[in-house]
């Protein structure tokens, strides 16, 4: 499985954000092939403070279906409505996800 992240900082106005999140998110909610969805608002770190505010991950079975879902016509309004963040305010990452169930190692 894969997955396509989207990092957002602490916004300047977050009623605005809000907005412009809540369009961008409509049109995600359209791609097709989409195995899941995740968004993640930050409450904080371990360390402090964190110039993070939110995270959306959209899941894919691999990267040809993630490939193929973001060319769409569909793929490519959620990306071009991206340009309504202001410049330098999230950041996209890909990645590879490995999951199990469990997670305790026998000792």
């Amino acid at each position: 499985m894969v997955k396509f992240m989207i990092l957002f900082k602490i916004p300047a106005d977050i009623e605005a954000f809000e907005t412009v999140y809540n369009d961008f998110l409509a049109l995600v909610e359209r791609i097709q092939n989409v195995r899941r969805r995740q968004v993640i608002t930050i409450t904080g770190s371990p360390l402090g403070t964190t110039d993070l505010y939110r995270i959306l991950e959209v899941y894919f079975d691999d990267e040809a279906a993630m490939t193929a879902a973001l060319r769409t016509q569909a793929g490519q309004e959620a990306g071009s409505e991206l340009r309504r963040f202001p410049a330098k305010t999230f950041e996209l990452l890909f990645a590879n996800v490995y999951e199990e169930a469990g997670g305790s190692t026998p000792q």
